[in-house]
């Protein structure tokens, strides 16, 4: 597929693609539970990011992720069988990690059917290392590799406050 993808924020009429998307290539043998609704009120949590990909109009690629005080979760990313390998499910991810970056969020975590090969080996490509498994974690089915990834974000504990110019309210 050559089309043009544009990334964007969710809007409330992509929900039932993104749950279609979820049901057909993500939770494929363990029921549904990320259903339209559910997916609705991610897209209009604060807290969450909805994320698709777009091309000639319809979502081709989604991922929803909760970003936290310090962590952020990886819920869910999928991309259509005809659009894999054409580099959209780099983009969703590179997107969403500036974003949590820039958001002061330390470390990204994802869990990933410990069957998936190739969702394992995407997540390793893009800095994720396995760091437990989680027997039974998908519906008591199938076991889960939770990966993370930690993001390489400048603390307070990193400024050279030696040279730093800071005025205090007390003066």
């Amino acid at each position: 597929m050559t089309e043009h993808v544009e990334l964007g924020l969710a809007r409330l009429s992509d929900a039932k693609r993104i749950a279609t998307m979820s049901r057909e290539l993500i939770e494929h043998g363990l029921g549904w539970s990320w259903t339209p609704d559910r997916v609705a009120n991610h897209i209009r949590c604060a807290d969450t990011v909805v994320l698709a990909a777009k091309a000639l109009g319809g979502v081709v690629g989604f991922a929803i992720m909760y970003f936290g005080e310090e962590d952020a979760h990886l819920n869910l990313l999928a991309v259509s069988p005809l659009h894999r390998q054409t580099g959209i499910g780099r983009r969703l991810m590179r997107w969403l990690e500036r974003s949590a970056d820039f958001a002061g969020i330390c470390a990204i975590h994802v869990e990933v059917r410990a069957s998936n090969r190739s969702a394992q080996s995407f997540y390793r490509s893009l800095g994720y290392r396995p760091v437990g498994l989680w027997p039974g974690y998908y519906c008591g089915r199938e076991a889960a590799v939770r990966m993370s990834h930690t993001l390489r974000s400048m603390r307070w504990s990193e400024l050279d406050l030696n040279n730093a110019k800071l005025t205090s309210p007390l003066k």
